[in-house]
């Protein structure tokens, strides 16, 4: 699987993955986009929360990720969550299904970039997270947040 970040312009993150999803591995991915649904992706009007990737067949579908209409093209009829296409080779296509059927993962998508010209959609295979150890993650966080506090503040003295 191929992931390479050089020439990259990062348009849209989704930031309830991490704290929801183990992440196991990483893949880049092409999309089929509009025109119009280009220039409001370089606009960043974008928003990957609550998206997911469906295989269907030897397919991949980008499923309830929200393009907004870009405001100065014809919009009659535009549907902003309308199923997307995803762009990738067939052998990656039946890793990832082969990888879905073993167990209980799903395929996210991480953010939407673009890289020499290109809009690409890097997707995740993760695990979700049980409610406890997201509540773990938390306290972890919390806690380095302070132990970086009591030094910043112990510097000072």
């Amino acid at each position: 699987m191929r992931t390479k970040s050089f020439n990259k312009r990062n348009f849209s993150t989704n930031k309830s993955v991490p704290s929801s999803h183990h992440i196991l591995e990483k893949v880049e991915a092409g999309i089929v986009l509009t025109g119009a649904e280009v220039k409001a992706v370089k606009t960043k009007r974008v928003d990957l929360t609550g998206s997911y990737v469906k295989i269907i067949g030897s397919e991949t579908y980008l499923v309830n990720a929200k393009i907004y209409p870009y405001e100065y093209a014809r919009n009659e009829g535009y549907e902003e969550t309308r199923t997307r296409k995803l762009l990738l080779h067939k052998t990656e296509i039946i890793a990832l299904k082969s990888r879905l059927s073993q167990g209980n993962l799903t395929l996210v998508p991480l953010s939407l970039y673009e890289r020499n010209g290109f809009i690409k959609l890097e997707l995740a295979l993760a695990r979700g997270k049980k409610k406890y150890e997201k509540k773990r993650d938390l306290k972890e966080k919390d806690l380095e947040r302070e132990a970086a506090y009591e030094l910043k503040s112990m510097r000072k003295v």
